[in-house]
């Protein structure tokens, strides 16, 4: 029989309608996807009070990791500290990079005064296991380490990052939480990929079909960052899901659709958050799929949930005066 699933939101079912999609990934479709072109972000600049700096971190294993540093361009001789936001992009562990929804970030640059520092970490399968967190911490700590070459104020850094980079963002909160560095203001996981495990309802609910991220697609996913590791040998810093303990984290924003893979995870995180007496916001946006709004960010569901998250940013990071 097949599952029962959550409506599409109606402007969203018609957007997804004229949409080429995918049912399973192989690695003969991996390396046709990873021909295409990056995001073009000159022309994400060219509107914008911006500057873009580009640097490089040691991994540590040596390798170096690029960082793109996106700074609101100050013209009035002012040098406050900023916030920053460290974005993780999206991709399944497999594709993408820095400048991958991008866009999300830079709407903070534009809002909140937010230097915006976006990590190029290493992508599966050429990487695996704990490889990828590591290279998004060490980006992480650089940028600490250097807050005030930056114009960064240590006290307002937030990580965030959409499906991988969700993922990627809760585990290194629960990576600088454990090691007890950097300090990290909140954390913002947008649709994020949570579960190596991919057995909840919402996982099965999008199975055996085309769709933007369907349950063989995060399989798939999830085989190239694991590598050869068994169930047992998975660290909570690569599948966050699997944390014993979710007490001491920071302030968390977690949002998903209704309508996709990763909902019941990220419903699922959030509960363990306020068990443990940590504070989440979460949201689940009635009828959206996975990534409904970097896909689409004209549809009404989609401005909506972006002016949400813009709007929580501004509560929980207190302005500079006050810090």
């Amino acid at each position: 029989m097949t599952t029962a699933r959550p409506a599409l939101d109606p402007e969203l079912r018609d957007l997804l309608a004229e949409m080429p999609l995918m049912s399973r990934l192989s690695p003969e479709v991996l390396a046709q996807l990873r021909q295409l072109p990056s995001v073009p972000v000159e022309s994400l600049l060219a509107h914008r009070q911006a500057d873009r700096r580009e640097i490089t971190v040691p991994a540590e294993d040596g390798v170096p990791i690029p960082l793109s540093v996106f700074s609101p361009t100050t013209t009035d001789g002012t040098t406050d500290a900023a916030p920053c936001v460290y974005w993780m992009h999206g991709g399944g562990m497999v594709m993408g990079d820095r400048f991958s929804q991008i866009d999300i970030p830079l709407e903070w640059l534009d809002e909140l005064g937010a230097v915006v520092v976006s990590v190029d970490y290493r992508l599966a399968p050429e990487a695996t296991g704990t490889a990828l967190v590591d290279d998004c911490y060490r980006g992480l700590l650089w940028i600490a380490e250097h807050s005030a070459e930056l114009g960064i104020d240590p006290a307002r850094i937030v990580v965030a990052g959409a499906s991988a980079g969700g993922g990627l963002a809760a585990g290194v909160t629960l990576m600088a939480r454990d090691l007890g560095t950097p300090a990290i203001a909140a954390q913002m996981l947008i649709c994020p990929m949570l579960d190596h495990r991919n057995t909840s309802t919402s996982s099965r609910q999008y199975s055996d079909g085309p769709g933007v991220w369907t349950r063989e697609m995060n399989e798939f996913g999830w085989r190239a960052v694991l590598g050869d590791l068994t169930d047992d040998q998975v660290p909570a810093y690569v599948s966050p899901a699997l944390a014993d303990d979710l007490s001491g984290l920071p302030t968390t924003y977690l949002d998903t659709g209704s309508a996709e893979v990763f909902r019941d995870e990220v419903g699922d995180y959030a509960t363990r958050i306020w068990a443990a007496g940590g504070q989440a916001e979460l949201h689940v946006w009635a009828g959206g799929f996975h990534g409904f709004d970097a896909l689409y960010p004209q549809a009404h569901i989609s401005a909506t949930a972006r002016r949400t998250r813009t709007d929580w940013l501004a509560r929980v990071l207190p302005s500079d005066s006050a810090a």
